[in-house]
């Protein structure tokens, strides 16, 4: 058994397979998820699990060295700046909506929380830890 770490076993499958500028899209229970991209759904009701709490474990699994976010999400100064407190000193992109869709086509996965939050995604990037 795993002893620490991220549990999820697909999740963990996805981190271990990433390489250098590999991403991993963490989303709201309404993000849509092309269907050519590994859907890892922990959706089990609205809410559950949050977006902050799945990220932070993620973040804390990961060498993240760059995110991607919507700039609709500035809209909300609060949410945004938990989200940052999860990956700090990484490389910030900020992109429409719509682009963010559009990049979640390239994606090793995305990891489909209950968040409700309106958009509550991050795209993250890969580093390398050496």
């Amino acid at each position: 058994m795993k002893k620490q770490g991220i549990l999820n076993s697909e999740i963990a499958s996805v981190l271990a397979r990433m390489g250098h500028t590999d991403t991993i899209v963490i989303a709201d229970c309404g993000l849509p998820i092309p269907d050519d991209v590994k859907r890892i759904d922990l959706a089990l009701t609205m809410g559950t699990p949050g977006f902050l709490e799945t990220l932070q474990a993620v973040a804390d699994d990961m060498q993240v060295e760059e995110v991607t976010l919507a700039e609709e999400l500035e809209e909300n100064e609060a949410y945004l700046s938990k989200v940052l407190v999860a990956v700090p000193g990484t490389a910030q992109n900020r992109v429409s909506h719509e682009t963010f869709k559009e990049l979640t086509k390239n994606a090793k996965a995305v990891i489909r929380t209950g968040e409700t939050t309106p958009y509550a995604n991050i795209i993250l990037h890969a580093g390398v830890i050496f």
